[in-house]
């Protein structure tokens, strides 16, 4: 093992500097002229039928810059959009699982070094994929090494996604499995059934999105003795105030959800939820299962960018955190791919290292977003946090929205 996998005195001190050049340079609230242009910007895309509504929030050295709703919530009823819409997150998700087991590191539950197998013997001895028989069995090999909590932890330990975020033998082999259905299956249920199905590649090789997460709730179970979405109310929501994070928004909220649409060509928006996360499932997704609202959201990002502590309640150690936002790509992994670039990978969080890249981005901001399109970033450089919530479906639109945030936040205008 490199030393470019451990949590590092460099590491600690890189980032520390990063975060004294911030506080030093951060004497200014965020220039107004740019705050209106991120909200004309979200309004033209209103009026044009790309978006039915948008929640916005944006901070500087934790003092709320911008906190503005767009739109509509519900096109059909012309119900404006609200600063405490709830929308469905579901990929952001992704970096609050991630918090919830390294809570668990700062107890010494486990080692970013340890073989997942440890503490979950029934993933123990998987092997990888190399051909699928005309009667649907698998041929493969055997891995490596097993799979560590850190590549786990950073989409590189061999798991794949259910479909259609991948494709292919193991993906349906997951679906079939029950994995991620959410109605059906629990986590203590499904997640075992990994152990009988191959890795799609051999661990550390590779950067491949993944249900890894889905996993690390069901570790988070294992090692707290918790189900999963009682240990986030109690260890989490609760502490930082996050009064309406769930795994489903509950009969006296539900009048709060925004609605999801798919833009089409002539303007005109499609309603594409069905109701969905109105019931408290039975799988609760570390992928992508939560709803929030974009200000309880900044909640949980600032509490990341003071180093783990909101309001003088602290919810894990500057280590953590530090690790977290740090690179834990193995060395055969540049980077995350051509749909991110300038990004590296952590714990749960993309971050950024080459900011040109990803239009003026700091080196060190760490982000992610969700299917539906809402998205955050952290940047400890600028102390900044941006929140954006939307529910549209068009993903690669999203993307376009997300950068054209970035330009206007950290460019000429």
């Amino acid at each position: 093992m490199t030393e470019k996998y451990r949590f590092t005195k460099f590491n600690a001190f890189l980032m520390a500097v990063l975060i004294v050049i911030g506080v030093s340079t951060a004497n200014a609230d965020i220039e107004q002229g740019r705050l209106d242009a991120i909200a004309a910007d979200l309004q033209a895309r209103v009026d044009a039928g790309k978006l039915s509504g948008v929640v916005a929030v944006v901070a500087k050295d934790g003092e709320i810059q911008m906190n503005q709703a767009f739109g509509y919530q519900n096109v059909e009823d012309e119900v404006p959009m609200s600063t405490d819409a709830i929308f469905r997150i579901f990929s952001m998700t992704k970096p609050v699982t991630g918090t919830a087991l390294m809570m668990l590191f700062d107890e010494g539950k486990f080692q970013l070094s340890d073989p997942v197998e440890k503490h979950l013997p029934q993933l123990a001895g998987m092997t990888v994929f190399k051909s699928q028989n005309e009667d649907g069995s698998f041929e493969t090999e055997a891995a490596g090494h097993a799979m560590t909590i850190r590549e786990l932890m950073s989409h590189t330990g061999g798991l794949l996604y259910t479909p259609p975020l991948s494709r292919g033998p193991v993906a349906a082999a997951y679906s079939k499995a029950g994995i991620n259905n959410l109605p059906n299956y629990t986590l203590a249920e499904s997640i075992p059934a990994l152990g009988h199905i191959p890795l799609g590649y051999q661990p550390g090789s590779q950067w491949v999105y993944s249900i890894s997460v889905d996993v690390q709730g069901y570790l988070v179970e294992v090692l707290s003795g918790q189900t999963f979405d009682v240990f986030l109310q109690e260890r989490i929501f609760g502490p930082l105030g996050m009064v309406d994070t769930s795994f489903y928004v509950a009969a006296d909220k539900a009048d709060r959800l925004a609605r999801q649409y798919r833009p089409g060509n002539d303007g005109e928006l499609t309603r594409t939820d069905r109701g969905a996360f109105l019931i408290k499932p039975k799988f609760f997704s570390g992928g992508g299962g939560l709803t929030s609202t974009a200000g309880d959201y900044m909640k949980f990002a600032q509490m990341h960018l003071n180093g783990g502590s909101l309001n003088g309640t602290r919810i894990l150690s500057e280590e953590a955190v530090q690790i977290m936002r740090s690179n834990q790509l193995p060395d055969a992994v540049e980077n995350i791919g051509q749909l991110y670039p300038g990004n590296v990978f952590g714990v749960d969080f993309a971050i950024v290292n080459d900011s040109e890249s990803y239009n003026g981005a700091p080196v060190g901001t760490h982000w992610w977003w969700g299917i539906a399109g809402s998205w955050f970033w952290i940047d400890p450089v600028e102390n900044v946090v941006f929140v954006g919530m939307i529910q549209n479906d068009d993903i690669l639109y999203s993307l376009q929205v997300h950068a054209a945030m970035r330009e206007l936040i950290y460019n000429p205008l």
